[in-house]
């Protein structure tokens, strides 16, 4: 199996210039701040990339610590964070085993990181490893790719584009007995002497359910706050492409479950 974002980190911000990181991070700080996690507490963002949503959250004034298991992609997220004067820590961690010095106030992983995630264990090692980091009370916002995305907008699809730094081809393959989205990935580099250089790219992601995700956040302790069609406080529609979950870590001591409203 091919590694992921290993040279295909150098690549991604150009392939993903469409993505709208400004309007994602202001829906994060609407949610974030409409339950009560206000500039100033500590958050943690998972899957962090090469730190677009990261500095953003920064900059909104939150005390931020990026994380991703690829290590291209901090390396990427550090260079942006000392451009722009952001005293911001990266660390190299995966989902299912966060690590943070004391409790936080907030999680957000956004951009598919939980489809990543393949199995029933490995989610819910990823919810238990964020209730452990979470303050009473404190939130994790994620989001997922949905199903129907994987399989119906995805899955038999071939992509590719044509750029002046790379070429690319992107098939992809669902199956629907395993669930899962295979993304094969093709990248011609221009070598400057009129040839190209090919690497290769293998991505898998999970088609998980919204009533699955659910249940293993009500095990891990969670108080399921909200799950909206992403960047809209709407309930998922059957064809929705993207679903955001909001929810809080239930108060030990608290009778309210909503204590930090």
């Amino acid at each position: 199996m091919t590694q992921q974002y290993q040279k295909f980190a150098a690549y991604y911000d150009r392939l993903m210039a469409d993505v709208n990181y400004a309007l994602w991070a202001d829906y994060l700080k609407d949610l974030l701040q409409s339950n009560g996690i206000l500039p100033g507490e500590a958050i943690l963002d998972c899957a962090c990339g090469t730190g677009e949503i990261t500095l953003r959250l920064h900059s909104a004034g939150y005390r931020m610590t990026g994380s991703d298991c690829s290590e291209q992609m901090l390396e990427l997220a550090q260079q942006k964070a000392r451009k722009a004067g952001a005293k911001i820590a990266f660390v190299q961690q995966e989902l299912q085993h966060i690590s943070v010095h004391k409790p936080i106030s907030a999680i957000t992983c956004a951009c598919d990181g939980v489809n990543y995630l393949l199995t029933k264990r490995d989610v819910a090692a990823f919810f238990a490893s964020a209730n452990r980091a979470l303050k009473d009370g404190g939130l994790l916002l994620f989001d997922v790719s949905s199903a129907y995305k994987l399989e119906h907008v995805l899955g038999g699809q071939t992509f590719g584009e044509d750029e002046k730094s790379c070429t690319y081809l992107w098939q992809n393959c669902f199956d629907p007995k395993t669930k899962l989205l295979e993304m094969r990935l093709a990248f011609f580099v221009p070598d400057g002497n009129g040839t190209y250089q090919r690497f290769d790219e293998r991505h898998v992601q999970a088609a998980h359910l919204q009533e699955e995700l659910t249940t293993e956040l009500e095990r891990a302790g969670f108080l399921v706050l909200g799950v909206y069609e992403a960047f809209t406080r709407e309930a998922p529609k059957k064809e929705s492409e993207r679903i955001q979950f909001v929810v809080q870590k239930k108060c030990e001591t608290a009778s309210s479950p909503q204590a930090k409203q």
